[in-house]
């Protein structure tokens, strides 16, 4: 299948409604709730209309479809900075460790700590693939398009790059991290504050979690079994994160208990291996890669052939023809 990657459009309201339900709890970017998919593609669309290049509290959704007909097989996005309206918390995975010469022995205890350390980061997230389509390559295609968008308007992104990947989420749509920790503080089930989140964001209730910090022993070994562990279904986004440069250091979702990757932005591999380069003429070349054009709600991003040739590249025709382009336009691409 023949795909591309563009921006978000109001119109596409009822295919993301569609892939929100699909989605399961705990993914909170995309919402299973009709009016907060329309607040966040209304967000969408303000952060691809503005015409200053400063860091602000921006949105970036991205659709991928089918060249052929138009329909919506994925979506992703980009949060530009976090932490803006509402603090944002992480646990933070640490050791204290204590000795005591009398019993001469050394006592080692993990704790969660809460802590606000990761705002101001740029956040990748909202990823999601429509069952159908989940072959392919296409979930490389949609994760790296966007950091092809970073690179092309890198003045509106911070330093550093996260990534909230879902914890553990049991076949009944529960949390034994959340019945852990905060079922104990709200009266609350995890799909309870999941729906409250989606429909209000999460500072709300992350601002009332206590401050102390936790200590891992003191939790049921349920919980402490999924500490830091990625939901199965974010496995595979974890080893692009990685591949990425993404690494996990210490920083926990503070309601489902799932890792934060984070990586220096222009360390990512797909922002700093991209070049740019003029296109050429219309012909396959060796190297298969993720190509982009345009800027903002123009941009778009499909697979391709490409040529290096000199001053510029080549492009085969499926890819010329996806993305629009002829002889003489920008391209910026990476290989696969």
């Amino acid at each position: 299948m023949t795909a591309r990657v563009r921006p978000a459009c109001a119109d596409d309201l009822d295919a993301l409604y569609e892939m929100a339900k699909l989605a399961g709890g705990g993914f909170t970017n995309l919402p299973a709730d009709r009016p907060a998919l329309v607040a966040r593609l209304e967000r969408s669309a303000a952060a691809f209309a503005r015409s200053d290049d400063a860091i602000g509290d921006d949105v970036y959704i991205l659709i991928l479809e089918e060249s052929a007909g138009g329909r919506v097989a994925g979506t992703a996005q980009i949060m530009a900075r976090v932490g803006d309206d509402q603090p944002f918390y992480s646990y933070r995975r640490g050791v204290l460790t204590q000795h005591s010469a009398m019993l001469g022995r050394s006592f080692r205890a993990e704790m969660l700590t809460l802590v606000t350390d990761l705002e101001g980061s740029s956040e990748v997230g909202g990823l999601f693939l429509h069952p159908r389509c989940r072959a392919g390559g296409l979930g490389l295609l949609l994760a790296r398009s966007r950091y092809l968008f970073i690179r092309r308007h890198r003045a509106r992104f911070g330093d550093r790059l996260i990534a909230e990947l879902r914890g553990v989420i049991d076949e009944g749509g529960g949390s034994p991290f959340w019945d852990g920790i905060a079922r104990r503080f709200f009266d609350m089930s995890f799909p309870e504050a999941d729906a409250f989140n989606a429909q209000n964001g999460q500072g709300h209730l992350a601002g009332l979690m206590p401050k102390h910090p936790v200590y891992l022993a003191m939790l049921p070994e349920a919980a402490r079994a999924v500490v830091g562990v990625p939901h199965q279904a974010g496995r595979a986004a974890m080893r692009m994160l990685e591949a990425e440069g993404f690494a996990a250091q210490g920083y926990l979702d503070i309601f489902d208990g799932g890792p934060t990757m984070s990586a220096d932005t222009d360390r990512v591999r797909s922002i700093s291996d991209a070049a740019e380069a003029r296109l050429l003429v219309t012909d396959a070349g060796t190297t298969r890669a993720i190509v982009a054009t345009g800027a903002l709600a123009d941009f778009r991003a499909c697979f391709g052939q490409v040529g290096a040739d000199g001053d510029g590249i080549t492009l085969d025709q499926e890819a010329t023809e996806t993305l629009g382009v002829r002889p003489g336009d920008e391209l910026l691409w990476v290989a696969r």
